[in-house]
């Protein structure tokens, strides 16, 4: 287990990129692409590479100058979060895309699966030993998860989608092995879709998860939440509760990721996950306001009604990476001013 201070600060997964090396208009556009969309990058081929290792270590610097305890990555090389490894794996169709139904009802273009998943070669590794590097303390690395990536696809080959996901758990547990064999701290599953099919989710989204950390010796986090808070420039309405949380209580996850600032999530719920650590967001993404020092202890406290310290991590909701830096650090400042007053509080 590494050190950290009692209510340890991180990010979700997301931090904004700059804009010489996103589009972020562009970005901002569209859902999350679910294939390559190699159009989004401003930096040409050749140099894309090198634009993204700046891009990560800037990403590294900010979160460490701000006082983030556990620091990630950013997501600085990637489109999105899920399409970097859904697309790298074997068994995709890469010159015809599918066609799937996304959480708003919109029908996007996905993967096509056509033969067996499989992960022939490490993906992520590499960016794992890097943030390692060049981060003074513990680093978090994401992951999309077996479930959502099941979803975010068109099934052209296995006879159930459970099948599917299943050859997703194999792929994403051997990538899970290989960053944690590169000194990462905390490997965090992202699984949006556990709250966005829920029906679907009681049927084999645990037995997914669970093969996906089979064997795994390190600190595992999932993430889930209402979608990103900001879609077409117009604010997104969620709902008070999650529909797939309690089930999560009986998994192999060691963190549970929520966010709870803009749905303004009724903190009684985390009682649902008593053998869990609890990631709490506590800055509202769909809010420009910069959020004060208090307004984050308070929600801090709230969720100490019901979270003993040694179970709580803090946290913002995700989809960070469609605003500006300055409003990130800005939030993000106010987020580690807030845990350190609860934390004096606390005598810690």
């Amino acid at each position: 287990m590494f050190k950290h201070p009692i209510l340890p600060t991180t990010i979700v997964g997301s931090y904004p990129q700059p804009d010489w090396l996103i589009d972020r208009e562009r970005l901002k556009k569209s859902l999350p692409p679910r294939v390559r969309a190699a159009e989004l990058w401003r930096v040409s081929e050749p140099w894309l590479a090198d634009a993204q290792e700046h891009a990560t270590l800037m990403a590294i610097r900010d979160q460490e100058e701000l006082g983030i305890d556990i620091v990630g990555d950013g997501e600085m090389r990637r489109e999105s979060y899920s399409n970097r490894l859904a697309t790298a794996l074997s068994g995709i169709d890469t010159d015809t895309h599918g066609t799937a139904i996304d959480r708003t009802g919109k029908a996007n273009p996905v993967p096509r699966v056509t033969g067996p998943i499989r992960r022939l070669s490490p993906i992520e590794s590499q960016d794992a030993a890097f943030l390692k590097r060049h981060a003074r303390g513990p680093v978090k690395l994401t992951l999309p998860g077996p479930f959502t990536m099941t979803q975010q696809a068109q099934n052209d080959h296995y006879p159930t989608s459970e099948a599917l996901a299943m050859d997703y758990a194999h792929a994403v547990n051997a990538e899970i092995r290989d960053l944690f064999a590169a000194g990462v701290d905390v490997v965090q599953l992202d699984e949006p879709y556990l709250q966005a099919r829920a029906d679907a989710a009681q049927d084999y989204a645990l037995a997914a998860i669970d093969r996906a950390l089979e064997g795994v010796e390190g600190m595992t986090a999932l993430h889930i939440c209402f979608g990103y808070a900001l879609v077409h420039g117009s604010h997104v309405a969620k709902p008070k509760a999650y529909d797939f949380l309690a089930e999560l209580n009986r998994s192999r996850v060691d963190v549970i990721s929520i966010e709870a600032a803009q749905p303004r999530l009724d903190p009684a719920i985390l009682a649902e996950l008593p053998d869990k650590i609890i990631m709490y967001g506590v800055l509202d993404l769909a809010d420009p306001a910069v959020e004060t020092p208090e307004t984050v202890a308070a929600r801090i406290r709230d969720a100490l009604r019901y979270v003993s310290t040694d179970r709580l991590w803090i946290a913002p909701d995700c989809g960070m990476k469609y605003h500006s830096r300055e409003l990130a650090q800005a939030k993000l400042r106010a987020m580690v001013e807030g845990t350190a007053i609860v934390r004096r509080e606390l005598g810690a």
